[in-house]
């Protein structure tokens, strides 16, 4: 039997059927028959590719078949009628103008289904970044990343983070903790700043966030603030973060420092401490010497304990945090908007009223830089006044 609805045309060894012209219009869809299972097409002869799919349960999708590295592709281009005619018919075209200069559009999308989301991000910056840091700095960048970062942003992906959101996430945290906002903004724009490196974007959503004031806090301990300190630690039940605080006090170390203390980094008389780089925030050695008090506290702790740390926890392992400890001390004492960092300032505040050189304070710290210790530069007002009134009082 002929069939009606195709003429036949010679190509030269065969016979093939030619479909009679046919445009994807509203009436064809309109007539559109379900088939009984699985789906039929309907190509459209105007434009190269362009059709319809329908399926036994009358859905219909829009879509685009065409060859690419000698494969045919099908891409569905959506979904009728979130998608109409015409607007399927120009991204159709759109697709037509990508596949002529080489790009497959197939291959964009799967690209786009498994790109890298924000989780991803965390997972790499995991990897291959946060072990270069401290281990309290680890711990402060998981906690910002897990309580911050990934509840809000963790199923986006990379390469779909804007600065709006970035924005929006700060504006969100900055209505309870300012300056927390800043460091979860800072730690994601150094995250995407990664990203770029790794080749996942190629522009920092996370930059020119305005971000909160911070004004530099400048509390000291006074004597009798340290004396009160002393006392309540004398009675407390954890020695070992007690013994961690009066090391603070008495060699200006920051925190992690001390945390990561072992005994092989002190000299057999423990009257000199030499810092390997990994432990300082600088991350350079770091030799100082430290007091007869600190040799009698060390000597102290050498006889308790045998472990490879100065300062062990109940685990055997180096502390990461004593916050517990040093918010129950200034609970009982009374001590407001105190911070444990605060005692390393304490330090720098002693020597200096006891006229104790900038450089000499900068070489204490472990400063790199003039202008770090340049900030208890006005601590030196007293004995700089004094030293005015001695050269008033010898020309009088």
């Amino acid at each position: 039997m002929p069939d009606d609805t195709h003429d036949s045309v010679y190509t030269g060894s065969t016979c093939r059927p030619e479909r009679a012209p046919l445009k994807i219009t509203q009436a064809v869809l309109n007539g559109l028959v379900p088939p009984a299972s699985g789906y039929k097409l309907a190509q459209d002869t105007y434009l190269p590719g362009f059709g319809v799919r329908i399926t036994s349960k009358g859905a219909i999708s829009f879509i685009l078949n065409y060859r690419a590295s000698g494969r045919l592709r099908r891409f569905t281009i959506g979904r009728y009628p979130d998608w109409t005619v015409n607007a399927a018919r120009k991204r159709s075209q759109e697709l037509r103008r990508m596949i002529d200069v080489g790009i497959d559009p197939m291959a964009e999308k799967q690209d786009a289904r498994q790109a890298p989301i924000i989780r991803d991000l965390f997972d790499r910056y995991c990897r291959d970044h946060l072990p270069k840091k401290r281990p309290s700095s680890q711990q402060t960048d998981r906690q910002m990343w897990e309580n911050f970062i990934l509840p809000v942003l963790g199923a986006l992906k990379v390469a779909d983070l804007t600065f709006d959101h970035c924005d929006a996430l700060h504006r969100k945290i900055s209505a309870k903790t300012p300056i927390q906002a800043n460091r979860v903004i800072g730690l994601l724009r150094k995250s995407c700043n990664l990203a770029i490196r790794w080749r996942w974007i190629d522009q920092n959503p996370a930059q020119g966030i305005a971000l909160n004031p911070e004004n530099k806090r400048e509390r000291y301990l006074t004597p009798s603030e340290i004396g009160q300190l002393n006392d309540a630690m004398e009675k407390h039940p954890e020695q070992t973060s007690c013994d961690i605080i009066r090391f603070l006090i008495l060699t200006g170390c920051r925190s992690g420092e001390a945390f990561r203390a072992r005994w092989d980094q002190f000299d057999p008389e423990y009257r000199v401490w030499t810092k390997p780089a990994a432990t300082t925030k600088q991350k350079k050695l770091h030799r100082v010497p430290v007091s007869g008090t600190v040799a009698q506290l060390l000597t102290h702790r050498r006889a308790q304990s045998d472990s490879e740390w100065v300062f062990p926890s109940h685990t055997g392992k180096p502390f990461v945090t004593i916050r517990r400890t040093w918010f129950s001390l200034c609970e009982e004492i009374g001590l407001e908007d105190v911070r444990m960092h605060d005692l390393r300032h304490t330090f720098a505040s002693l020597l200096a009223s006891q006229g104790t050189s900038l450089p000499i304070i900068g070489a204490m710290l472990g400063h790199t830089q003039p202008n770090t210790t340049a900030r208890y530069a006005h601590l030196f007002d007293d004995t700089l006044a004094a030293a005015a009134e001695r050269v008033a009082s010898s020309v009088r």
